[in-house]
């Protein structure tokens, strides 16, 4: 059986939502990580903020690529 059978598809306003839901946790959850990585050992700052902003560009990334897979379906 195929899952998609099984789920409903999500589309719209729910799937925009969810995608928007998914970027923000992302970036917090990264931000937050940061943050603390930097209070535990301020000299490696400049290493922790290059992995974190790289981490926030892909959530930010993936949650722009389901805004536009939402709006073409």
């Amino acid at each position: 059986m195929i899952l998609a059978d099984v789920i409903p598809v999500l589309h719209g306003n729910i799937a925009v939502g969810l995608g928007a839901l998914g970027g923000a946790i992302g970036v917090g959850l990264t931000a937050a990580k940061a943050a603390e990585a930097t209070g535990r050992n301020p000299g490696a700052f400049g290493k922790v903020f290059v992995v974190a902003i790289l981490g926030m560009a892909l959530a930010e990334g993936l949650a722009i690529l389901t805004f536009f897979v939402v709006q073409n379906t």
